[in-house]
């Protein structure tokens, strides 16, 4: 009768299943809560498609609304893009979830994406689809998109720099075999770290830490190298002083980017993101 109620709930034995059931449960609660709300107010869409180690399409949702006073953003949803890619095909995945959600389509008052031609072509992209719906949607393209696309336009000495760290991960990951003897390696150093990191091209963000990790682990590269490719090791030691230089600028970037980019964040936190991160910059 007076033990202590966490000790209590503890000793009540739960299956898996039950814990699967309850959490379905409660996570069908919240998207009634959400569909129910989305039917009323007025909200901003943003979709991403991306594609899966499968090579299965994805489509994902999100949705960002006013509750009360307070911004609330919340995922939409995550459904696979059965055929193809076009904006017709991304536009009836959307069309079609308002539709079983009951959501009136003109509750979209602002859509954010890429600008990758499925998006916004003019005639057969998602948003000359969603205009047709929603005449008066204000389109914008993402940020974190615009700098991914500004950094495809490097000084050529270090967008060459940056292609040698990206063809030796490749290298060091390209077989089980070579990633097992970089990891030998790095254990006979002791270093903190005991493989590379791969980047991604559909956000920019991982550069800064797969850079980042790949100077921490320079020395440690160079020996790895040496038996596996010396031509390409003296390309990465004479690139040295520009990875050391594009790994400060990326983790500047990431830094700003994930400020810019965390929940809640509005035009004004943004602008003044881009204003610190040009004086940073500048700095370095």
């Amino acid at each position: 009768m007076h033990s202590d109620g966490r000790s209590v709930i503890k000793s009540i034995p739960l299956s898996n299943g039950t814990v699967a059931r309850r959490i379905n449960l409660m996570a069908s609660g919240v998207e009634k809560t959400l569909y129910s709300t989305l039917k009323t107010t007025e909200f901003s869409l943003q979709i991403d498609e991306s594609t899966l180690p499968g090579n299965e399409a994805l489509l994902l949702a999100y949705v960002r609304y006013i509750l009360e006073g307070i911004i609330v953003e919340e995922m939409l949803f995550a459904r696979p893009l059965v055929t193809d890619t076009k904006g017709e095909s991304i536009y009836k995945v959307v069309e079609n979830f308002f539709q079983e959600k009951e959501t009136p389509m003109n509750n979209v008052i602002a859509f954010a994406t890429d600008r990758a031609p499925a998006m916004v072509g003019r005639h057969r992209g998602f948003i000359s689809y969603l205009k047709k719906a929603v005449p008066e949607v204000f389109a914008i393209h993402c940020v974190v998109h615009r700098e991914h696309l500004v950094t495809k336009h490097l000084s050529g000495r270090l967008h060459n720099s940056l292609y040698i760290v990206i063809t030796v991960i490749n290298k060091t990951k390209a077989s089980a075999l070579k990633e097992r003897i970089f990891r030998q390696i790095c254990l006979e150093y002791e270093t903190e770290f005991e493989r590379l990191l791969l980047h991604t091209e559909v956000r920019w963000l991982s550069k800064g830490k797969c850079l980042s990790r790949f100077y921490s682990l320079f020395d440690t590269i160079l020996e790895f190298l040496e038996e596996e490719n010396p031509q390409l090791m003296q390309l990465v030691s004479a690139a040295k002083s520009d990875v050391a230089y594009l790994t400060d600028i990326f983790d500047n970037f990431k830094a700003i980017n994930l400020q810019t980019t965390r929940q809640f964040s509005h035009s004004g936190q943004v602008q003044n993101c881009c204003q610190l991160l040009h004086r940073e910059t500048n700095d370095i």
